[in-house]
Formats: structure tokens, C-alpha cells, sequence
């Protein structure tokens, strides 16, 4: 379903777009195309008065706060560099934003996005980062499960696998709210003032 309208009280929520992600290559798109698609709709999101939260993940060095649980994939191993979760240049310095640490895949078990939102009214999440199958359709599956309306920028996320990016667009996130591109998404914007 094409994007229908950005609520008045809308925030754009961008996950795990720093450092030690977006050095990593990214599929269908470049993690670059992302961050500046991303970029670009805070920017306009700023612009309109509205919320712009972002997203990072951390975890101690000792991995201790990480989530627990066996699991057939592989896991983290090693301490991450120095600096891996720092929000990229290109969307941090902005004093009015959010910035929510996550220990798990979606942003908002364990932390304090829901607070954050409903504090301010927020009843649209428009999602956007990396990677598509992980962080943000974890995310955007609890956005739907707590009520907010939910609209995917399909154009400003990307994952590690492509097959797995394509199910969330094609299969999961039309169960979950609209999707759009970053201009369509501008120009909805646009004509909400």
C-alpha cells in the first residue's frame, strides 16, 4: 500500500546506522545510499518540527549485556573496535534528536523508545536503517504491536542478505503498515503542512 499520509505527530526512527554497520556491505543497496536517503528524510523530518530518533546498538566488551540464548547462527565473538557504535556523521550533532541504545535485534524491548514516543504524542513511526530482516523489521514488528502506524522507507534500509531483505519488503512489512520510498515519503511530508 503506497504511503497514504504523515501523521502530525509522527517520528522517523532509524536504526543501527553507525559506524561498524555501515562499514559492513550492505545488499540490494549500499550502506552509503542508505545513510544518505536517511540523511535526507531526518533532515525533512527536522525540518517539519518533527521527532527523529535514532537507533544504535551496543554492548558491553565482555558481551555481557548482550542478548542470551543458544542459537544455530553463529555469534559475536571478540570485542568490537573501538568507536563501532557511533552514529554515523551524517546524522549525529543534532541536540533535538533521540538517540536510544539497544542491547537486542529490535529497538524497543529494553529500552526507552516507547516512553520517548508516547511522551510526545507519536502515534506514526516512519522506520528506515539496517538491516532490513533484522533490527528494522524487529523493530517495526513491535511499532505495530504497540499501536503506532508504521511506514517503511524501503529505499533507506538494506541488509546483508538479499533474499532476506525482499521477504520483509514483500512478505512481512505490508502486514505491518505502508511502505514508500524516501521521495515518496518527502512528498507526503510535504503536503502535510
Amino acid at each position: 500500500m503506497p504511503v497514504s499520509t504523515i501523521d502530525p505527530r509522527a517520528a522517523l526512527v532509524l536504526v543501527d546506522l553507525q559506524s561498524g554497520i555501515t562499514g559492513a556491505p550492505g545488499t540490494p543497496r549500499s550502506t552509503d545510499e542508505v545513510v544518505t536517503r536517511s540523511a535526507e528524510l531526518a533532515e525533512a523530518f527536522r525540518g517539519h518540527g518533527l521527532l527523529v530518533v535514532l537507533v544504535r546498538v551496543s554492548f558491553a566488551a565482555d558481551g555481557a549485556d548482550a542478548a542470551p540464548g543458544r542459537t544455530d547462527a553463529p555469534g559475536r565473538s571478540g570485542t568490537p573496535p573501538e568507536g563501532w557504535d557511533v552514529i554515523v556523521d551524517e546524522l549525529a550533532g543534532h541536540p533535538e534528536d533521540v538517540v536510544v541504545t539497544k542491547r537486542n535485534w529490535g529497538a524497543f524491548h529494553g529500552t526507552d523508545l516507547d516512553v520517548q514516543l508516547r511522551r510526545r504524542g507519536i502515534t506514526q513511526v516512519v522506520l528506515g536503517g539496517i538491516a532490513t530482516s533484522l533490527g528494522v523489521e524487529s523493530t517495526a514488528r513491535a511499532a505495530h504491536e504497540h499501536g503506532y502506524h508504521v511506514t517503511l522507507a524501503t529505499d533507506a534500509m538494506t541488509d546483508l542478505d538479499a533474499d532476506a531483505h525482499r521477504n520483509s519488503i514483500e512478505r512481512i512489512f505490508p502486514r505491518l503498515g505502508e511502505s514508500g520510498t524516501t521521495a515518496q515519503i518527502l512528498d507526503v511530508l510535504a503536503d502535510t503542512r
